[in-house]
């Protein structure tokens, strides 16, 4: 009887997934040379790495500011309730919005932390307006953005 049981990931598997989120782009070829394998079963690594779910997506990372989005500011959220109806109508709607860049509902003092990006002060009240108009908001607070120190580098690996 087959098992669909996901193999552990290994050394080289960690190599490949290290290598594939600096560098999305890399050759399977030049991605065989740099984990010491040929390039058949390189690729069959990282076909089973993604099949198993260890990839999720490729894609780029951008530059903000140049797309005129060079303002960042993290939202707390609070709701005036905390239903399951209104966290499954909150979250259909959150979506919706453009410049919320990541949402994420969080154990504390408030229910959600959002990340937006915006362009200017002018653009960040209108996004505040559309914040404000999302199911059962009771509070927000704005913590605007000064300096970046360090973003989204991805999953730390060994």
């Amino acid at each position: 009887m087959p098992t669909n049981k996901i193999k552990p990931i290994d050394r080289i598997d960690r190599v490949i997934l290290s290598t594939l989120q600096a560098d999305g782009r890399i050759s399977n070829v030049d991605l065989a040379k740099k984990v010491n394998l040929s390039a058949s079963p390189c690729l069959d690594r990282v076909k089973r790495l993604e099949t198993e779910g260890y990839i999720e997506r490729y894609g780029a990372f951008l530059n903000a500011r140049k797309l005129n989005y060079s303002m960042t500011a993290f939202v707390q959220v609070t709701l005036n309730r905390t239903t399951s109806d209104t966290f499954k109508l909150f979250k259909k709607e959150v979506v919706t919005i453009k410049e919320i860049v990541e949402c994420h509902l969080v154990a504390g003092g408030y229910d959600y932390l959002l990340k937006i990006r915006f362009a200017n002060i002018e653009s960040y009240r209108l996004v505040l307006e559309k914040i404000g108009g999302l199911p059962a908001i009771a509070q927000t607070s704005t913590y605007m953005v000064t300096e970046n120190i360090k973003e989204d580098t991805g999953v730390p690996l060994d």
